[in-house]
Order: structure tokens, then sequence, then C-alpha cells
């Protein structure tokens, strides 16, 4: 689910160099939470308008994350 997230958001910014990508252990609910890092100036196009490309981000990432029957959440810091 790492490298999906990472592949997604390299194909999104800028400095390919500044994604950091950190993940927290499933809470109890079983939800893994993925930390997406990224440059500040390639911030808006992460996030897109009115956010739609964050929306877009975790969509993709629940989707995939559903044929392997994991629960995923992605925060963009």
């Amino acid at each position: 689910m790492k490298e999906l997230l990472y592949a997604i958001a390299a194909g999104l910014v800028e400095d390919k160099s500044a994604i950091q990508i950190t993940e927290d252990a499933p809470d109890e609910e079983g939800v893994i939470v993925f930390h997406l890092t990224v440059a500040p100036n390639d911030m808006g196009r992460v996030i897109g308008k009115q956010g739609r490309i964050a929306k877009a981000l975790r969509t993709i990432m629940r989707a995939g994350a559903a044929k392997k029957d994991l629960k995923v959440s992605v925060t963009i810091e």
C-alpha cells in the first residue's frame, strides 16, 4: 500500500525527494493510517482545487486496500 501511495504522489509533485510516507500500526478498528508529507510548494498539487485530488487519492487507496481486506486512511501533512 505504501508503494501505491508513493507512486501516486510522485506523479503529482515536482520535488520527489521531499515525499515522506509514514505508516501507523492498525488501531482498534483495524484502520492503518498513512501520513503523506510533501514539499510546501507541492502541497497544492496534492490537495487540488477544493480537495478533489486528495479525495481521489484517498478513494484509490481505500479501493486498493479493500482488495487485500485492509482498511486505510491517508492524511496529508
